[in-house]
């Protein structure tokens, strides 16, 4: 087989599990245009459409979902066999490819990836951070990072660092004439933020104490994704936020921001770091996970 023909079938592959071009590009490092050229060539090479196009969507024939089922497993080999040959180097080789949620991404990674890759020097390391949830496999990624409670089935899930807690935040210029509040009830007699997932779905502050339970739903004005703007708002005394712990602590420590209801906030669920456990493990993804859970 020519280089040009294991290419065109290659950047079929990557079409196929992404049935996407421009994830397809990302992930080969090439142009959506490169991709979508080199699957025309296989296409008038084989003489069969292998791909139906629209606009908005790529899907497969009967004729590519075929084709893929059988390419599927030979590239899963080649991957397999060229990540072997790390066991001849002194550090590991090739990309790894993450996903991770914005709002956890500085503090979880943050320490983590300078001494990863001075480390490993010739490990590529690539971090997709979003709160929106993602299925790493459609999606092309090696791993991903989230709270256990929205892991899927079908995933090796490893525990890691660090355990995260929520806390709720207001400035001093807000509790300025306002008491604070003492339990979690008391949260309706103040202005909260509301917090929501990218999809536009809200999502309520949670709280525990000596198995008393309470799920508050804010109705507040603004409604925010992103911990940096909830944070934000609350430094500008317009409101109680409800963010990660790691994320307002310099704020906290400063006196820019008041933590209250702090025995209330017990910490989250575990952190893991997950990947598909048909797929075998790579010496990029194992050198990962030694450094996070390092």
């Amino acid at each position: 087989m020519r280089a040009t023909e294991l290419s065109e079938l290659s950047a079929f592959d990557a079409v196929a599990r992404n049935l996407s071009f421009r994830r397809a590009g990302e992930e080969r490092g090439v142009t959506a245009s490169a991709i979508s050229h080199a699957v025309s060539n296989l296409e008038e090479r084989v003489g069969i459409r292998l791909l139906n196009r629209t606009t908005r969507s790529v899907s497969l024939t009967d004729a590519g979902a075929m084709l893929h089922a059988q390419l599927s497993p030979a590239f899963a080999d080649i991957g397999a066999a060229l990540d072997a040959l790390n066991s001849f180097r002194d550090t590991p080789f090739g990309k790894v490819r993450l996903n991770v949620p914005s709002s956890i991404a500085p503090f979880v990674l943050g320490r983590v990836i300078g001494p990863l890759v001075k480390a490993n020097p010739q490990l590529q390391v690539e971090i997709v951070a979003t709160d929106r949830l993602v299925d790493i496999v459609d999606e092309g990624f090696d791993a991903g990072i989230r709270l256990g409670e929205s892991l899927r089935e079908g995933m090796v899930a490893v525990k890691i660092r660090p355990r995260l807690r929520m806390a709720v935040v207001g400035s001093p210029a807000y509790f300025a004439d306002r008491p604070m509040p003492m339990t979690p009830r008391e949260l309706s007699q103040h202005v909260c933020v509301q917090n929501m997932y990218p999809s536009g779905v809200r999502y309520p502050w949670e709280f525990e104490l000596k198995g008393d339970a309470i799920a508050y739903h804010p109705t507040g004005p603004v409604a925010l994704d992103d911990h940096e703007l909830m944070v934000q708002v609350a430094l500008s005394g317009a409101a109680l936020a409800y963010v990660w712990e790691n994320r307002a602590e310099r704020e906290i420590l400063d006196g820019r921001l008041i933590r209250c209801l702090d025995e209330w906030c017990p910490p989250e669920d575990w952190l893991y770091l997950y990947y598909p456990s048909r797929r075998n493990m790579s010496a990029g993804l194992r050198a990962f996970i030694d450094a996070v859970k390092a």
